[in-house]
């Protein structure tokens, strides 16, 4: 839990965030200062000494002061209740020695971002929470002490405003520092929140990260194009060598059936031939299911259409495409729709269903509807969650609504551009 949603509890007052939000700002004043005077020296005797080439590395040590600062921060963040902040930024040097360590890190935006961030804890974020302790701390502490100081020197002078000299007044000048003081500490408890996530803002990893995101990304489009190159071999192979030799089995056992006399054998031939014929009938609907050659021959149109027929529901077929489109795309989309008619026809009771899109401002967008139970829950084994992450390599988005009662709604949403716009879908 952070200083933010501990805010929001009744017994914040009562734990140990306010000393905690007390103990930030504080030791943030104090780092703060420290920096401050560091940056400083470093800057004015290493611009002093550059002359005669002795204050450049004071200057080199003074640009990367922003890296230990940093790592403090990261640590002090935990009493915020940030405990996370990712610092896998900089690189590690190619080569051993301090001259290659040097060299890369000076190479680094990470180095010269946490380096502003040095100067901007120095100038000023210190201040800001020293005056934000002193404040909400410092002035209700000494209205507290107002009954004390009455009573040793005879009055109190409050906040340098105006003098107390009775016990009275003395007494209700502290009741008011505790209230003030019970204020504090929310005020306290924000500003510390609002620090904390400051600091993880501007520390938090950005380009190296960024990179290996990148790189992330492309190694999962790379998987995707494989693991569909693979699946088009597997099909093409199935379809051009089992199923054509099924194709050969079942005829030469038909033609068997007609030459054999009846009895046993042609009872045997007949069960041979119809079970061959079964066999050829699902290894039909395996290629199909691995990648359907309408699909590769004809486009998305005419795939979605022989999904919609084959379908045991019935299906409203609604399409405006202005031709081919890329190759990935058309396949993740087609196996989305199909996966939802298989929803549809599986567990949603739907008496109908419905496949309407088409391709607009740069971005194939498909919805498939059904007038069934709802209650779909796509983390209940639909299917649909591998399919997600397909159409997420895309840069595509897939999005499930099924409230209780229905109707269940399935949009995909894919950028991508015609490859050939003159070219017919079906």
């Amino acid at each position: 839990m952070t200083v933010w949603r501990a805010l929001g509890g009744r017994g914040y007052l009562g734990s140990a965030w306010p000393w905690r939000a007390t103990a930030f700002l504080v030791s943030g004043a104090l780092l703060g200062a420290v920096v401050l005077v560091v940056l400083v020296s470093g800057a004015v005797v290493g611009g002093a000494l550059a002359v005669v080439l002795l204050g450049l590395p004071l200057l080199v040590l003074t640009a990367l002061t922003g890296i230990p600062v940093a790592a403090v921060e990261r640590r002090r963040l935990r009493l915020a209740g940030v405990d996370r902040v990712p610092a896998g930024q900089h690189r590690v040097p190619g080569r051993p020695g301090l001259a290659s360590w040097l060299t890369t890190r000076l190479r680094e935006a990470a180095t010269w971002r946490e380096l502003a961030y040095a100067v901007l804890l120095g100038l000023v974020l210190w201040p800001l929470d020293a005056l934000a302790v002193l404040a909400a701390v410092g002035l209700p502490l000494s209205m507290a002490a107002a009954p004390v100081l009455v009573a040793a020197d005879g009055e109190a002078k409050v906040v340098k405003l105006f003098v107390v000299d009775s016990a009275p007044a003395a007494c209700a000048v502290a009741a008011l520092g505790l209230a003030l003081l019970a204020a504090g500490a929310y005020v306290l408890g924000a500003v510390a929140g609002v620090r904390a996530e400051l600091a993880r803002a501007l520390l938090g990893a950005k380009d190296g990260d960024s990179e290996r995101v990148t790189e992330l990304v492309r190694s999962r489009a790379r998987l995707v194009d494989a693991f569909e190159a693979e699946r088009r071999r597997i099909e093409r192979d199935l379809h051009d060598g089992a199923q054509q030799r099924l194709v050969a089995l079942t005829m030469t056992l038909g033609l068997a059936r007609l030459d054999a006399p009846p009895g046993p054998l042609a009872d045997q031939l007949a069960k041979a031939h119809g079970q061959a014929g079964q066999a050829l009938a699902e290894l039909r609907e395996l290629i199909h299911g691995i990648h359907p050659k309408v699909l590769a021959d004809y486009g998305l149109r005419a795939a979605l259409a022989d999904a919609a027929d084959r379908s045991p529901v019935p299906v409203d077929l609604e399409l405006d495409l202005p031709g081919r489109l890329p190759g990935p795309v058309e396949t993740a989309a087609y196996f989305a729709v199909c996966e939802a008619l298989a929803n549809v026809a599986r567990h949603s009771g739907a008496s109908r269903a419905g496949v309407r899109g088409g391709h607009a401002d740069g971005r194939l967008v498909l919805q498939v509807r059904d007038d069934g139970r709802g209650g779909a829950d796509p983390e209940g084994g639909s299917g649909l969650t591998g399919l997600a992450d397909r159409v997420s390599v895309l840069d595509g988005t897939l999005s499930l609504s099924s409230p209780p009662g229905g109707p269940t709604l399935l949009r995909v949403e894919i950028p991508c551009r015609p490859t050939d716009p003159n070219a017919p879908c079906a």
